[in-house]
């Protein structure tokens, strides 16, 4: 463990671009929006704050993103210009940053990653002890590094070696069978892990674009755009292999193909979760996000379980899940949250080896258990243009004539309006200038009623439908 001293460089007032304070992280487009000088000085608030909450060691890891490098020895500038004793992990998927603060007993960490975005994009993400930076914590950083106010300190830097360790803590939860599978890091952050978990797992296995480049040369390193599963519907399709796993640029989201190539989203691969863990824990508490389908609620339920519908965003189902203390979480989007046997927070690679687990007990045919799920019909999740300040008055104004009308309405976040043909969901998001939308129905007559209707909620409230829709 190498330790070098800093000395105090000070600081002066800090403005961040406004737009790169998100809901769940910071993120902005290098170069432009997003800085070295924004991470130094994010660095400094930041340590700031985990120092008033009595705390000193900070863990940071960084993606493979070309920028990254750059970016994380600013912030480590920043950290210990505050007095903080920063612990550097190295590159890696964001999960094995999560998993230093809980085996290193730190007291904060920062992942530097771009998670999905595009190669031009980079950012933050935050860990106040072992819980989530998020929200209103995000925003008195801002206020904090506009204000100059920021501890000042000489803080060490320590080389601590977590990747053979992260590795061993993924494969020790493993009691699934050989298997034939393809893993698809798409160049991102969690290939090495991937190489290094797969290595170690009995059965056939193949990593393709595995190499950590943040061009990523091959595809966009997002699961859930169908398109960007190409290569990985390809190589298990013409290689005889029984499935598929993709994972997203930091490896905190999962996506999964079955042998005929088909997808199998995030809200599908989590009732095959819920199912299996059910079997240990009846009636235990399994939180989806409002985006999910019906189809998960009613399966967890039909398994004995307590299904509980909550907001979309990582960090607020892991809040959620701490309050609850459910075993098991997931996103429509593929962050798939194990408390059960884990820390409970969202690790796609451990994602990976628990759905092998589920898979082998349900007789080893991810194929069939998709089969065997109900047929509904249902729009992929819908993203149109909307400004930030016109956000919240629309889904207000749909709430609105919707309690006027007596629609049944699920207002968890948004609008979940519920049908006897299905439901349709309008939401604002919390990253994005966006409106987001989706419609599930059991037949296509009924989802195009109910696109109709959500057609019509959208035109009284003054916003143009999306050609997709």
């Amino acid at each position: 463990m190498a330790c070098i001293s800093t000395a105090d460089e000070g600081f002066v007032p800090h403005r961040f671009d406004p737009t790169i304070l998100r809901e769940y992280d910071i993120r902005g487009i290098v170069g432009e929006t997003l800085r070295e000088d924004d991470a130094r000085a994010l660095g400094q608030v930041f340590a700031t704050m985990i120092r008033r909450d009595g705390g000193r060691r900070i863990a940071l890891g960084y993606d493979g993103r070309l920028s990254s490098p750059a970016l994380a020895a600013a912030l480590a500038e920043g950290l210990r210009a505050a007095g903080a004793d920063v612990l550097r992990i190295g590159c890696g998927p964001t999960p094995m940053l999560y998993y230093a603060v809980h085996e290193l007993s730190a007291d904060g960490g920062i992942m530097v990653t771009g998670s999905h975005n595009p190669p031009d994009y980079n950012g933050f993400k935050m860990m106040r002890g072992e819980k989530p930076v998020y929200g209103a914590m995000i925003r008195e950083l801002g206020a904090m590094a506009a204000g100059a106010d920021a501890e000042r300190g000489h803080g060490g830097l320590h080389d601590v070696a977590v990747f053979a360790d992260y590795v061993e803590r993924l494969l020790a939860d493993f009691d699934g069978t050989a298997m034939k599978v393809v893993w698809d890091p798409g160049n991102g952050a969690a290939g090495a892990a991937v190489e290094a978990l797969v290595a170690r797992l009995p059965g056939r296995h193949r990593v393709i674009n595995g190499e950590i480049d943040g061009t990523f040369p091959n595809h966009h390193p997002d699961p859930t755009v169908e398109a960007n599963l190409a290569q990985l519907k390809s190589a298990v399709t013409q290689g005889g292999f029984d499935l598929g796993f993709a994972f997203d640029g930091d490896g905190d989201r999962i996506g999964a193909v079955d042998r005929f190539g088909r997808v199998v989203w995030g809200d599908q691969l989590l009732l095959i979760l819920a199912r299996h863990l059910l079997k240990e824990m009846p009636g235990a508490t399994i939180i989806a996000d409002v985006k999910a389908s019906q189809v998960l609620f009613d399966g967890i339920a039909a398994a004995g379980g307590t299904p509980l519908m909550w907001k979309t965003g990582h960090s607020l189902i892991k809040t959620r899940m701490a309050e609850t203390g459910a075993p098991l979480a997931g996103e429509m989007s593929g962050h798939i949250f194990f408390k059960h046997r884990f820390y409970g927070h969202d690790d796609a690679l451990y994602a990976a080896v628990r759905l092998l687990n589920a898979i082998a007990a349900e007789g080893g045919d991810l194929a069939a258990l998709r089969d065997g799920l109900p047929k509904l019909v249902n729009t992929p999740e819908l993203r149109f243009p909307c400004p930030e300040e016109k956000k919240q008055p629309v889904i207000e104004t749909v709430r609105a004539r919707l309690a006027a009308r007596g629609a049944k309405v699920i207002a968890v976040d948004g609008v979940r309006v519920i049908e006897p043909e299905g439901w349709w969901l309008l939401r604002a998001s919390n990253t994005q200038d966006v409106l987001v939308a989706r419609v599930e129905a059991a037949d296509e007559a009924g989802l195009d009623r109910l696109k109709d209707d959500l057609k019509a909620a959208l035109a009284a409230a003054g916003i143009t439908p999306p050609a997709d829709l």
